[in-house]
């Protein structure tokens, strides 16, 4: 186009005064630093967001939830093997949800037995009472309370001090813990029920393996307990004063009286019959003085009895602390390395290179089992530890390595040499910074990477961390997987949960602050 400012008429020129030259103005906003820029991206990212929150609970959980808890996971209780998660909120409040008890489903006998337990003890063995019966009769569904359905379970023999002691506490606090005792001649023949103290009644056939209560003509248990004659208690311990259980004052019968045997005397102290849900409590607020009042455990219980909510915070809390150290073991050895690697190349790259691979391609598994041959009377954590560090920088000095020779022939890192800027200045200060998206994304994942691993060796049994204190989610899932056949899936359900969330979360968490570091998006948060 040709240039026709000639023929412009010269009307329309016009003399500039000072006040209308234009300047540059100052900026009125203020200047973003890296970091924060970075985090406004972040924020920006919902899914990462979200992924933070989750983590944030996940970890906070692992810190703080041992404090709420009197149990640890050396604790552990065979009688309360597979109870079910218990929320005392549910439980009080009559929710058929979180409260201990699961469905269970039996025929006439086992059902009786249930009810002859709750009638003795006055526990709500079935839920509200309420039972749903099949059409032919043959089968019985109803909640069932696991925490008191253990009952009595095998006949205790206790010192004779500890039997005075339980019945001072039961006159103190009014909660009964003994129960009158069953003559032995008048037990069950078979060994497997002679000794089983939730048989207190009278049964139809004392010589069969299931053992059928006989009912009197109202339909009501008939109690079978040992009495013996006013004067006469050879073999008993009559000094204890019942609670609940009628006829204790005495039973007159003939013109004579009678009372109830709360103990048979055996070789080393006193047989008795104990609901074991109150000798519970008796033995951790009277003897251990543990901080356990009742037996309430919230995400229920192992097949050995250890309670799921404090193994799985324990191990969440190890888990944390062991992957955030390996990780950054790892992460300080590997930029190090890969820094070193690319930004020298030559000679220097290609060894330390070639050393790099050569530890690479060793199986972790041969670097553990020949770690536990030679280290195995040391601590299972250390073998870990040395383990995952062995060769676990090898991929943070790749990623470190790879992103040195992206920018170290960029024009700001000519332009910092020329102005005689030090090899450490411009490897730390400008060229480590603009790979540092790559490299912190790929340490957020190593987290949930170590965690997974760590989980996968317990779970398999390859290393057992198992000791005081110390436990593994990986432990639990494995007891999980057993438990299912015994009808307990939640044993696997919250470790299982817990170990999805955490990998799930730390992805979104890592993808978002892939983005947030990533220099190229620089400026674009507004």
């Amino acid at each position: 186009m040709e240039n026709n400012t000639r023929n412009i008429p010269i009307e329309k020129f016009k003399f500039a005064h000072r006040n209308d030259l234009l300047h540059d103005s100052k900026f009125e906003t203020k200047p973003v630093s890296y970091f924060q820029g970075a985090f406004k991206r972040f924020s920006k990212n919902k899914g990462a967001v979200v992924g933070g929150v989750v983590i944030a609970v996940l970890v906070l959980f692992a810190i703080l939830a041992p404090f709420f808890t009197p149990f640890r996971p050396a604790y552990y209780d065979m009688v309360y093997a597979y109870v079910y998660p218990k929320l005392d909120v549910f439980a009080e409040n009559d929710i058929p949800f979180w409260d201990g008890c699961k469905t269970k489903s039996t025929n006439k006998i086992g059902y009786l037995k249930d009810v002859a337990l709750a009638a003795e003890t006055g526990r709500e063995v079935i839920k509200n009472n309420e039972v749903e019966i099949s059409e032919d009769g043959s089968v019985y569904t109803y909640r069932y309370d696991t925490y008191y359905g253990v009952g009595f379970g095998k006949y205790k023999t206790i010192s004779l001090q500890e039997f005075q002691d339980i019945q001072e506490y039961q006159l103190r606090t009014g909660r009964q813990v003994l129960y009158p005792v069953v003559k032995f001649s008048e037990r069950p023949t078979m060994e497997k029920n002679k000794y089983d103290a939730n048989i207190y009644y009278e049964v139809k056939n004392k010589k069969k393996s299931t053992l059928e209560p006989k009912l009197d003509d109202e339909g009501n248990i008939i109690p079978n307990y040992w009495r013996y004659e006013d004067g006469k208690a050879s073999s008993t311990i009559p000094e204890y004063n019942s609670l609940r259980i009628e006829g204790e004052d005495g039973i007159q019968e003939d013109g004579k009286t009678y009372y109830y045997a709360y103990g048979r005397k055996v070789d080393g102290g006193v047989e008795v019959r104990a609901e074991y849900y109150e000798y519970y409590t008796y033995q951790h607020t009277e003897v251990k003085k543990d901080g356990i009042a009742e037996p309430s455990f919230i995400f229920g219980t192992t097949q050995t009895g250890k309670d799921i909510f404090a193994c799985l915070a324990y191990g969440a809390r190890f888990s944390f602390v062991f992957a955030t150290i390996v990780a950054l073991a790892n992460f300080i050895v590997g930029v190090i390395w890969g820094s070193i690697s690319g930004y020298c190349g030559g000679k220097i790259d290609l060894c330390m290179e070639r050393f790099a691979e050569i530890l690479g391609s060793v199986p972790s598994m041969i670097v553990i089992t020949l770690l536990k041959y030679h280290m195995g009377a040391t601590s299972q954590t250390l073998v870990l530890f040395i383990a995952f560090f062995a060769t676990g920088w090898i991929g943070m000095a790749g990623r470190t390595r790879m992103q040195f020779y992206r920018f170290k022939n960029q024009e700001y890192v000519l332009a910092a040499r020329t102005l005689g800027a030090r090899d450490s200045r411009i490897m730390f200060k400008h060229i480590l910074p603009n790979g540092l998206g790559t490299i912190v994304t790929s340490v957020a994942l190593v987290i949930p990477s170590m965690i997974y691993s760590e989980t996968s060796l317990s779970y398999l049994g390859i290393i057992n961390l198992e000791a005081g204190d110390t436990t593994s989610v990986g432990t639990l899932i494995a007891a999980g997987q057993q438990s299912i056949m015994a009808d307990a899936a939640y044993v696997a359900l919250f470790p299982c949960l817990f170990l999805i969330l955490l990998m799930l979360s730390f992805n979104l968490f890592g993808n978002g602050l892939r983005d947030a570091f990533n220099p190229s998006l620089r400026g674009t948060e507004d």
